[in-house]
């Protein structure tokens, strides 16, 4: 009997995942710096279309993320046949763990930026004093859908995230349960039934629930982009028929042609430019540059701490009443500083807390888009 959880044989990094997780992450920083705080306001004036794209458009960049993210759970999803709810229960627990950790040291950096951004300013970007249900909430990915306030911007993805890993494992757990069970009546490959019902579900989002925003903190929401990822890594590896694939691609068109909708298009657009780069067989190998695959390794730090760095140097200068060029000044010293920080926290809080939890854990179990399982 195969382990589904045991150790596989190790894979190839994918460098041109790497270098758009290392983009998408650098486009959410400055989605919000200038998106909060002060500094951006008082720096609007000098490039209004600037700023409003970066405001408006930026966020979009966590599709990246998504298709990404299918992408890789697709890639780590090999092993169905005895896929259970105890499997499913060990790879939820070593993903948090795995994940979380960092994430949860972030938590508490944020409480203390935010306690002291509020000496210094009164800005609806100082998040409220957090409580300990509160933080709780955060520490299990439940703030969104228990109404508490965001502690630090970019926490709602990590959630979403979670979610889309569990629910894809809780299908395809369930698919391969209904496989074994009508084993003695005929075949019916848990993969394929796996494929069929979370396309279903994918064309559901596409048209239905992702047109609602009310249900925006909930995985369905963004399943039509999380399954671009999924549908994607299994053509490549011959385990879906490619014009499945581009099939699904045209039913994201009709939805965008439906209901216009620019994350969706910056999904299909991420699985394109993948699609193309693995034709030119540079999925594995392109950009080779040691800057490009430090800026991906890196880019979950960034992730988890520009926000606070950013929160902290809005506050500091708006003691001071800043010209726009001024404003403008301290919104690049707050970029550079959150790069800084983030190779720090990369080093000393990611690198070491993810190595203690591979060596206990002894193998990966999937990984996030912005947390390449290494």
């Amino acid at each position: 009997m195969i382990d589904p959880l045991a150790k596989a044989p190790r894979q190839p990094r994918l460098a041109f995942l790497e270098l758009l997780r290392a983009l998408a992450a650098q486009a959410i920083v400055l989605h919000h710096l200038a998106f909060y705080g002060p500094l951006s306001d008082t720096a609007f004036s000098l490039s209004p279309t600037a700023f409003e794209i970066l405001s408006r458009y930026g966020r979009f960049a966590v599709q990246v993320f998504f298709v990404i993210g299918g992408f890789l759970t697709a890639r780590g999803l090999v092993r169905m046949d005895n896929l259970g709810l105890r499997t499913i229960a060990t790879v939820a627990v070593r993903r948090y763990r795995r994940v979380a950790l960092p994430y949860l040291v972030t938590l508490l950096i944020a409480v203390a930026a935010n306690a002291a951004a509020g000496l210094w300013m009164d800005h609806d970007s100082v998040s409220p004093t957090a409580t300990l249900d509160s933080f709780l909430a955060h520490a299990f990915y439940l703030q969104d859908l228990l109404g508490y306030p965001a502690i630090t911007a970019g926490v709602w993805y990590l959630a979403i995230d979670f979610q889309l890993v569990l629910m894809t494992y809780l299908v395809a757990g369930a698919c391969a349960t209904v496989a074994r069970a009508y084993r003695p009546w005929g075949e019916i490959p848990a993969l394929r039934l796996t494929q069929v019902v979370l396309g279903a579900l994918a064309i559901a989002s596409l048209f239905g629930f992702n047109r609602n925003p009310d249900l925006d903190a909930w995985a369905i929401y963004f399943f039509g982009s999380y399954f671009l990822g999924l549908a994607l890594h299994w053509a490549l590896d011959g385990r879906l028929d490619r014009r499945l694939f581009w099939l699904y691609g045209v039913l994201v068109v009709v939805s965008v042609v439906v209901d216009w909708r620019p994350r969706l298009v910056v999904a299909l657009g991420t699985a394109a430019l993948i699609v193309a780069t693995e034709r030119l067989r540079l999925l594995e190998r392109w950009p080779g540059g040691r800057i490009a695959t430090y800026l991906g390794r890196t880019s979950y730090s960034l992730y988890l701490i520009h926000f606070p760095v950013c929160l902290l140097v809005n506050a500091w200068l708006s003691q001071w009443n800043l010209s726009p060029v001024g404003a403008l000044w301290g919104l690049m010293a707050a970029y550079l500083l959150s790069q800084v920080a983030a190779f720090a926290f990369f080093h000393g809080v990611e690198v070491p807390l993810t190595r203690q939890t591979s060596d206990r854990s002894g193998s990966a179990t999937g990984s996030t888009a912005i947390e390449l399982l290494r």
